[in-house]
């Protein structure tokens, strides 16, 4: 299912728009070094496509044949290669003897493919190549210090005079095309993603840009070992799942497209790099990745995404929420030389949009106006990792979130052990953590019919749980802290937040004598009064301090905390609290 999808897109794709990937034997490539040389193979210069993106020098794309699979035997890219295989120049601790065995295959190649009579190009190509003399010269070039700095790079020709490359001229290109066609045939078979007879690709493209994965790509389809290999299938590798040669190609080029670095159409989600894809093309596929996570371009795009999910039908545009295009989402992750799925999902654009605005519905909570109003998956997730960092985002975590996320499915209950464990271990609770909180518990109560009352935006007055109530008198008891101590540096949250939100009976007691104290050293009694005022409506609903909390009522607790520290910073004054008591 998942390679015939990929396979669909990448015909969808080269319909619409053949210059938007990359057409069956060829890829899109960055190319650092381009060499440029005259008709007689003369070097004329050497030219640095790179420029500056961010910090970083990028190079440009062309578009050249497929780069081979390479192992750790001698297999030479077509027309553009690294330094060794291009020159025959290593800047690495190589023997010289496996540098020009190398450069040699790289002369082979193309000798192979364009035969007896090739086209005048690739003649100035070999002439070059067969020239020590002109090879000295480019060694001699400006930039060749700045290259044996940086160790090299890929290579590629161009002719003279010529703006585009030679692996890009047409005349190269349809005899290239011309050589594929001809080419012996392997072993042949039913392929599974088109259903047809044809030959069978032993091994398959390797997928590049997943975070994490090797730098020379990885494969979703591979067998390197017997217990993965059918009966009659010993080394075969590829044929112990058949898939076409142009099946094979067209799934690897549409992900490799939709992992590449200018895609719109992919998100880190945790340890997993996420692509998506409709069956026809739908407003919904730029829109979803300004809904997960936030573009760092343009923070502001995140919430105007999710706006448009809600406000379409107010502009009289048409809801995505309605729309019944086939949509895909793909979670893969790094696995040693192979990829691992970590998620996969299939829905409408209307069931996946409905979802993820139920998804911000549950996660609404009051914040401060300087906050954003919609939380990304990805703020969401780092709120929970160590030192809030992406990097330290649980694997298999992040990947059940997003699942449960567009499927519509209860939260992972590992989310919210994970939220209230950093709530403890920080001693604090913020805007992010207190949203994923209520959401997992309001949707685990409605999922599971817990009958517990939900979780409101604000303060609830009327919620009886005394869990989010013993929250709410710990908030106003560290509030009276503050007033009588202006200007403290730590406040009893900061000792005894995670016992009040685990074991209320150990720290309450105390915690209530306190109070008396800090009540004394106000000199606003009416203040004081309404302190007095508020504790009395908040023990109405405590019989007694529990001796543990359950994990839900954690939860709570972190809730009422919250809440009520939201409504002190938001509440107007009124005159009894400003009045003087005598």
């Amino acid at each position: 299912m998942i390679l015939q999808s990929l396979y669909n897109y990448y015909q969808r794709k080269a319909a619409l728009d053949a210059d938007s990937i990359a057409p069956e034997g060829f890829e899109y490539k960055e190319i650092p070094f381009v060499i440029v040389i005259d008709k007689q193979g003369k070097f004329v210069d050497l030219q640095d496509t790179r420029e500056s993106d961010g910090k970083k020098l990028r190079a440009k794309s062309y578009l050249v044949p497929q780069g081979a699979k390479k192992t750790s035997g001698v297999k030479s890219n077509l027309l553009w290669d690294n330094n060794e295989y291009v020159l025959g120049i290593s800047f690495r601790d190589e023997p010289d003897e496996k540098v020009q065995e190398r450069h040699k295959a790289f002369c082979a190649l193309l000798a192979d493919v364009f035969g007896s009579t090739p086209p005048d190009e690739i003649r100035s190509v070999l002439a070059f190549l067969g020239n020590t003399e002109e090879k000295t010269k480019l060694q001699n070039s400006v930039l060749w210090p700045k290259i044996v700095a940086e160790k090299g790079g890929n290579f590629t020709f161009r002719m003279e005079g010529d703006t585009e490359i030679i692996a890009a001229k047409e005349t190269v290109q349809n005899t290239l095309r011309q050589a594929q066609a001809t080419a012996p045939d392997g072993s042949t078979g039913i392929c599974l993603v088109t259903g047809e007879e044809s030959e069978i690709e032993r091994l398959h493209p390797s997928i590049k840009g997943v975070w994490g994965s090797q730098t020379s790509g990885a494969n979703i389809v591979s067998f390197n070992a017997r217990s993965y290999e059918s009966y009659g299938y010993e080394n075969a590798q590829g044929l112990n799942a058949p898939v076409g040669t142009q099946a094979a190609f067209a799934y690897t080029t549409a992900l490799n497209t939709l992992l590449g670095k200018d895609s719109k159409q992919r998100v880190q989600i945790g340890d997993a790099s996420t692509v998506f894809w409709a069956e026809k093309a739908t407003p919904f596929e730029d829109l979803f990745g300004d809904i997960i996570t936030d573009p760092k371009d343009d923070p502001d795009r995140h919430v105007k995404a999710v706006e448009s999910l809600y406000k379409s039908a107010i502009r009289g545009e048409r809801p995505v929420t309605d729309e019944e295009t086939k949509f895909y989402i793909l979670g893969l992750a790094p696995n040693a030389a192979r990829i691992a799925v970590r998620f996969w999902y299939v829905a409408t654009v209307a069931e996946i949009s409905g979802h993820i605005v139920h998804h911000f519905d549950d996660t609404e909570i009051f914040h401060s106006p300087n906050q954003h109003p919609y939380l990304s998956v990805f703020r969401l997730l780092s709120s929970i990792a160590t030192q809030e960092k992406s990097e330290n985002i649980p694997p298999n975590l992040a990947g059940d979130t997003m699942r449960a996320i567009i499927a519509g499915t209860p939260y992972p209950a590992t989310l919210l052990q994970a939220a209230i464990r950093r709530n403890r271990a920080t001693q604090d609770v913020h805007y992010a953590r207190a949203a994923l909180i209520k959401a997992c518990l309001n949707r685990s109560n409605r999922y599971y019919n817990k009958h517990e009352k939900e979780l409101t935006m604000a303060l609830d007055p009327e919620n009886t749980n005394i869990g989010y109530n013993l929250g709410r008198l710990f908030a106003v008891l560290e509030k009276i802290q503050e007033e009588a101590n202006p200007g403290l540096n730590a406040t009893i949250r900061d000792r005894y937040y995670g016992a009040a939100s685990s074991t209320p009976i150990s720290v309450f007691s105390t915690l209530m004598k306190l109070k008396n104290h800090h009540l004394s050293k106000l000199d606003n009694r009416g203040r004081a009064h309404n302190f007095e005022k508020e504790i009395g409506e908040i023990m109405s609903h405590i019989d007694t301090f529990p001796n543990i909390l359950k994990l839900d009522d954690q939860g709570r607790f972190a809730i009422g905390y919250y809440h009520q520290r939201q409504q002190f910073f938001t509440k107007k004054s009124t005159p009894l609290e400003e009045k003087e008591v005598a």
